[in-house]
């Protein structure tokens, strides 16, 4: 038996279906409503009264290839309610079939709003114009915007962290629900007031996630004091080997000194280079002059006033973040230079010839390269000095110095070593650093104390300092079971919406997407 496909099917719940007709490329449908009354919406009286038709045509999904035109035969009712003021009412759909004043029915503006959620304006009108659904990208933002849901479960866990509008010039902040995993909000700035204002209206917080920056700290203290804060793990991670990092760099003059490259001869530098390490003797002649002056006791403002230079400058100084180490310049040869010490050991001398070598090796440089470097080497030969010797940045130092020692190559080992054996400051911290993070790794919180008194008198005593300054925080960070990852995870998700809006989204439209899609 052939079973035909039922007319109703092609109109939206509560329809039914006058006629049809095709016409090229489109279906043409001709509906009228099931119900024999209206309601009208002031009193909520049944009517079947009618005063008037009059005609929808809304939009709908495309059938079969084809466009879809409905024709929707709507009406107008009396209102015989005696204390009612609406005397004519107009028919009423509901807003899952066809909304008041709805220019597309409930099944297609549920399929904009998710194409707006997923792609946003351009990109999403783009691919609708593709399924046979045109609308505008500023038909798809406002229906995202219009469709926004905001949730008003009750919070206990929640993590919060910032988000740049703009890098460097303007903050938002995210705030997560950490059980649920989802956003909760975002709020326009990262100023403390703002966001203590926002956790004051939510008093059952009780544990809330955040990292070691800003002023959340301050904010979750005033407007939830009973609430216990956890610093970000990965955040400690982080922060500690930048410490041991800001130490290598505060000891690259020791550094240098130990591989044999504190001296520099001019003669055997490029023009660049030779500017560049005159401005590095002048960086140094300023450095000299503060430290000077504050060795004999004068203060930051007078040094200040004294010399001329910025606060922040004189600070850096002061502090030891301004360590300046000449470096001649890097180049394609840096991976190539034992390569090339051993050839030209050998005896291979030309440097046309390793250049060629090099090519058939997987070198992509130029010929010049390699006749700079050969001739830097035979001038260096001839003044029986060893004044270029080339010491690493002080990340690559930092690099090596942490991986194990049958991970390094011969010439690394030897730096390291070197460096280990004339700096032992920089072996303690590294012992310390080690030491800290292997903590957070076991949960070990009973150690904690032992590591900030030996650490306050190590080259990480800043790092040190901090912690103690978020002593609590860091604690339940070693022991707690939550983290802000998940909210650094909803960060990464908001970056990219605001990549796929080209960055000129609102805060309004960024949450109604990110909240909407969860």
């Amino acid at each position: 038996m052939v079973q035909r496909f039922p007319r109703s099917k092609l109109a939206p719940d509560g329809f039914s279906v006058d006629s049809i007709s095709l016409s090229g490329s489109r279906v043409q449908i001709r509906l009228r409503s099931d119900k024999q009354a209206g309601r009208c919406p002031d009193c909520g009286r049944l009517s079947e009264r009618v005063q008037s038709h009059y005609v929808r045509r809304p939009a709908d999904l495309p059938l079969g290839g084809r466009s879809v035109e409905l024709t929707v035969l709507a009406r107008r009712f009396w209102c015989d309610a005696v204390l009612c003021s609406r005397r004519i009412f107009c028919e009423r759909f509901g807003d899952e079939v066809l909304a008041r004043h709805g220019r597309r029915t409930g099944r297609l503006e549920t399929i904009v709003h998710h194409l707006g959620l997923a792609l946003g304006g351009r990109p999403a009108s783009a691919f609708a114009a593709r399924l046979m659904m045109p609308v505008s990208n500023d038909t798809l933002l406002r229906a995202v915007r219009r469709r926004s849901v905001e949730h008003h479960e009750e919070l206990s866990v929640i993590g919060i962290d910032d988000f740049a509008f703009r890098r460097g010039q303007r903050y938002g902040t995210i705030v997560c629900d950490l059980e649920r995993r989802r956003p909760v909000t975002l709020l326009p700035d990262r100023e403390q007031g703002t966001s203590r204002a926002w956790l004051a209206g939510h008093p059952s917080v009780s544990i809330v996630a955040r990292d070691r920056g800003g002023g959340y700290g301050e904010a979750i203290a005033k407007a939830l004091p009973y609430a216990e804060q956890v610093a970000d793990r990965w955040h400690l991670m982080e922060n500690s080997s930048r410490a041991f990092l800001d130490a290598v760099a505060k000891s690259m003059r020791q550094i240098r000194k130990a591989v044999g490259s504190a001296i520099i001869d001019p003669k055997l530098l490029t023009y660049a280079e030779r500017l560049q390490y005159e401005g590095f003797l002048r960086r140094q002649e300023t450095n000299e002059t503060i430290l000077a002056l504050a060795k004999h006791g004068v203060s930051i403002k007078k040094i200040v006033k004294r010399t001329g230079y910025s606060r922040k400058l004189v600070r850096s100084v002061l502090r030891g973040q301004r360590s300046d180490v000449f470096r001649v310049r890097q180049s394609s040869l840096e991976g190539w230079l034992p390569w090339l010490d051993s050839r030209w050991e050998q005896g291979s001398r030309n440097a046309s010839a390793l250049w060629r070598e090099m090519r058939s090796k997987g070198f992509h440089g130029q010929s010049g390269v390699v006749s700079e470097w050969a001739r830097r080497r035979r001038l260096a030969e001839k003044a029986n000095q060893n004044a270029l010797a080339r010491t690493p940045s002080a990340r690559s130092i930092a690099r090596l110095m942490t991986l194990a020692r049958d991970d390094l190559t011969k010439s690394d080992a030897i730096l390291v070593a070197a460096i280990e054996s004339n700096v032992p400051e920089l072996i303690s911290a590294r012992t310390l650093i080690n030491a800290f993070q292997q903590m957070i790794r076991s949960k070990a919180v009973a150690k904690l104390d032992a590591w900030l008194e030996t650490a306050k008198a190590s080259l990480v005593a800043p790092f040190a300092s901090g912690v103690e300054k978020d002593i609590t925080a860091v604690r339940n960070a070693i022991v707690s079971p939550w983290s802000n990852g998940q909210t650094e995870g909803q960060i990464t998700k908001l970056k990219l919406i605001k990549r796929q809006m080209y960055g000129h989204a609102k805060i309004d439209l960024l949450q109604a997407r990110m909240i909407g899609a969860t």
